[in-house]
């Protein structure tokens, strides 16, 4: 039998619509998967442990579906350029495959991996899979990277979509004996959360795995996506797809979601349901123009995009980011989505962008805080969405309206008007009068009986306060 190929997987944790793994599979149906447990991304203090548990059930799946189809998915615990390079030589493999990376780590990890590979006499195959258009793909007229996301829209949505690619069918796997030659070169068992020092036993917005996400994605495109352009935006409702963790960690292929949409398409007429699918659509550009950012602008990781946030002179007040952290800031809207993250792992966006304001924009606090406290937290966790949307909220950002800022209680009144989501996240407050609940103005008799506390800043101050800051900040950067 010829050597194996090996395919690393990475944020594609299934066997369906993965370009780089049919790649692999036209090569020769002798196709093993491996997953790499990286320190250096395991070990950051911006690791959630709800990522991590889903991760694992992804790849407990992932091995099931490779037996499946007669070949398995090894499991290394090791930096990357050492262990790839190691098993590859054991086991005399052909070939490494990989799906590409847009973040400024998984870049240079690869180029490293690579390397190694090719020192070796490996030879190596790297694809694009988790975007509908790569980032050489969309450009402006004038041959630049796209900075506004309308424009970015426009092209992005103008462009043909690739068919999902074929399955992993019959594969071939290991002997007893290669297998034996891969434990000894480092591949492991399977590590509980417990055993990878992360601890987590909530339960998930949607089940890990390729199953259920592609159940879900069924569910979502004959129902919710319908409404979606209306109810999205209301937290008590079930009218988002619940798949963020699923794409985050390529459960499911976005060609199989573009799939879907088209096929929802053809099911209706309706001018409102068009509009669900449309809108659905948007989202899933914006996520690519995240991605696509930050591969051509990759100190974005880092820093913001805009000059006046280079050197803005942030409040960072310490307890007042304690009390966002554990929803106690006064502010009921703000708090229950804080709760929600906290105790599932996940929040629904529409609260993302509301906390986040609330932290910049009223606490006066350095956007990159709440940006690594979502990564702590968050089951969907991604570099590019996470950091964009922070910059998107902060106005730090690519962003042509720089100056957002959301009022809490007008928010709170428009997606939260029966306090539904609120009474859910805040049981001490469940008894209180919706008006309450939603204006935020709640008596302090009853804050004290309720042991809820009183707000920590006024709003109004504070959004003339950020105005006033900002306007200096720009006048600055425009000086310089």
């Amino acid at each position: 039998m010829a050597n194996p190929i090996l395919f690393w997987h990475r944020r594609d944790l299934r066997i369906s619509d993965n370009i780089g793994l049919a790649a692999a599979r036209q090569r020769s149906p002798k196709v093993v998967g491996v997953f790499c447990l990286d320190p250096g991304i395991l070990q950051p203090d911006d690791v959630a442990p709800a990522r991590v548990a889903y991760m694992l059930g992804c790849l407990r799946e992932l091995q099931e579906a490779y037996a499946k189809v007669g070949s398995q998915l090894l499991v290394l615990q090791d930096a990357p350029a050492v262990a790839l390079p190691k098993l590859a030589i054991a086991l005399q493999a052909s070939a490494v495959l990989w799906n590409r990376d847009v973040e400024p780590y998984g870049r240079s990890r690869d180029r490293t991996v690579a390397e190694a590979l090719r020192q070796a006499g490996v030879e190596v195959q790297a694809e694009w899979d988790h975007l509908l258009h790569t980032p050489k793909e969309i450009f402006t007229g004038a041959g630049s990277p796209y900075t506004v996301y309308t424009p970015f829209w426009r092209n992005w949505s103008a462009k043909l979509k690739a068919e999902p690619v074929p399955a992993l069918v019959q594969a071939v796997g290991l002997t007893d004996a290669e297998l034996a030659t891969a434990q000894q070169a480092g591949a492991i068992a399977l590590p509980t959360a417990e055993q990878l020092g992360f601890a987590w036993d909530s339960p998930f917005l949607l089940a890990p795995g390729e199953t259920a996400a592609q159940e879900r994605l069924e569910e979502f495109c004959s129902q919710a996506v319908f409404s979606y352009q209306e109810q999205r935006n209301f937290p008590f409702t079930d009218g988002t797809s619940s798949l963020s963790a699923a794409l985050k960690f390529g459960a499911i292929g976005i060609r199989t979601v573009w799939a879907a949409t088209v096929s929802a398409l053809e099911q209706t007429r309706s001018d409102e349901a068009q509009a669900g699918i449309r809108v659905w659509r948007q989202e899933l550009a914006w996520r690519e123009f995240y991605q696509h950012v930050m591969y051509s602008f990759p100190e974005l990781a880092d820093g913001p995009y805009r000059q006046p946030f280079k050197d803005f002179p942030w409040t960072n007040n310490p307890n007042q980011f304690q009390a966002w952290c554990d929803g106690k800031t006064g502010y009921p809207i703000v708090d229950a989505a804080m709760r929600q993250l906290n105790e599932i792992g996940w929040m629904h966006n529409r609260c993302r962008m509301i906390v986040a304001s609330f932290l910049t924009k009223d606490l006066i606090i350095d956007w990159r805080w709440g940006e690594k406290y979502f990564m702590q937290r968050l089951v969907d966790g991604d570099l590019s969405a996470n950091n964009g949307g922070w910059q998107w909220s902060a106005s730090s950002g690519m962003d042509p309206k720089p100056l957002r800022i959301f009022n809490p209680a007008s928010q709170a009144q428009k997606f939260d008007p029966d306090a539904e989501y609120i009474r859910e996240w805040l049981p001490e407050l469940r008894s209180l009068d919706t008006e309450l609940l939603v204006t935020g103005i709640i008596p302090a008799g009853d804050r004290r009986a309720c042991s809820y506390p009183a707000p920590i800043v006024d709003h109004k101050k504070q959004q003339a306060l950020f105005k006033q800051l900002y306007a200096e900040a720009k006048a600055r950067a425009s000086n310089a």
